[in-house]
């Protein structure tokens, strides 16, 4: 009598081997199959990106936009000053520069204007100038214009301008003495911003000469992280095509 509740036992299952099909008289064998391991890609020499930067130019959203896309080449920002800028250019990846640029080295290089710059006039805070929200050459005349040894700006044709007693100035000197009362000076807002003093303040130049920002590099060195950073200045994305 089978005891209520016990399950019959299962026997188990033979399998079954596929047969082996025989070598027929003649036929070579096979030869058994060699995996390789695939080489190891040889791993990226760390590099920098070299990037000059002229007084005033402002990278700094192109550099955050670097450092999110490219975080494995580190980016140095490298100070070029606008007389010295046609000679540094060939030591970096690239550079922020004013326009316009030497004629021995335009024909060599890759120049993308990016913007321009107003310009304003800088005066003593007590400057009867400073009354106006904005000026124009006429507003100069009778005025002593400082002279600059780093101009970036083209010349100034303002009628009635007086020229200063005393030799050319580099621009912080040139505000330096604008602040006292000893003349005006006309730069590029970016630097009015630059050196701004609490002394001194500025106005609009609203028919002035502007002063153009470019971004340039030797064109034979055309390299991949210069077009990225290129694509980045252009707005492009990464997901974006060249």
């Amino acid at each position: 009598m089978a005891t209520q509740g016990r399950r019959p036992q299962r026997r188990p299952q033979k399998t079954t081997k596929p047969p082996q099909q025989k070598r027929r008289p003649g036929q070579p064998k096979q030869a058994k199959k060699v995996v390789f391991d695939a080489p190891a890609s040889a791993p990226e020499e760390p590099r920098t990106f070299r990037l000059g930067v002229v007084p005033g130019a402002m990278p700094g959203k192109w550099i955050d936009a670097w450092k999110q896309r490219m975080p494995h080449v580190p980016l140095e920002v490298v100070p070029v000053e606008v007389a010295d800028q046609d000679a540094a250019i060939d030591g970096l990846d690239a550079a922020l520069v004013r326009l316009p640029l030497g004629a021995d080295t335009v024909d060599t290089l890759h120049v993308i204007p990016l913007y321009d710059e107003v310009p304003v006039v800088v005066a003593s805070i007590e400057s009867h100038l400073l009354a106006a929200d904005e000026l124009r050459l006429e507003d100069l005349a009778g005025e002593v214009l400082i002279a600059l040894t780093d101009d970036t700006l083209p010349a100034i044709d303002a009628p009635g301008v007086l020229a200063p007693r005393f030799a050319p100035l580099s621009t912080a000197e040139a505000i330096v003495t604008a602040a006292t009362g000893t003349g005006a000076v006309v730069v590029p807002m970016s630097l009015a911003r630059l050196h701004h003093r609490k002394d001194a303040d500025y106005r609009p130049l609203v028919d002035g000469p502007t002063s153009t920002v470019a971004l340039a590099w030797v064109r034979e060195r055309t390299t991949p992280d210069v077009e990225t950073f290129v694509g980045i200045v252009r707005g492009r994305t990464a997901q974006s095509s060249r």
